[in-house]
């Protein structure tokens, strides 16, 4: 397989992966830092089932990472994945192959384009 194209498979695989909007405002949350699941569900007003199932799916792209703390589950963003923005630009998700960028400062239900 030819570079270009193992890294354009690199590359659909994490957007794939973020191509369901809930997983998108998980990641909008994980630009914050990182978060226990249940502290995901309740922001994102969403059942643990859920959240867990997409979390699962950010995991196996190699987006989030996971570590637990006693009982509870916390998540980030994999490290070196958030790339800060220059003043007035907001950070971006840098996957090697491309860069995205998800505005940071989600609120609670809001759809993900909202301020």
């Amino acid at each position: 397989m030819s570079d270009s194209r193992a890294s354009a498979e690199y590359c659909a695989g994490k957007l794939k992966a973020l191509s369901d909007p809930l997983r998108l405002r998980i990641v909008k949350l994980l630009q914050q830092g990182e978060l226990a699941v249940g502290d995901i569900c309740e922001f994102l007003e969403t059942e643990m089932v859920l959240v867990s199932h997409h979390l699962q799916i950010l995991k196996e792209a190699q987006l989030v990472e996971a570590r637990r703390d006693g009982r509870y589950m916390v998540y980030r963003l994999k490290e070196g994945l958030l790339k800060p923005g220059s003043t007035g630009t907001p950070a971006q998700l840098d996957f090697g192959c491309c860069q995205l960028q998800v505005p940071a400062n989600p609120t609670p239900g809001a759809p993900l384009d909202a301020p």
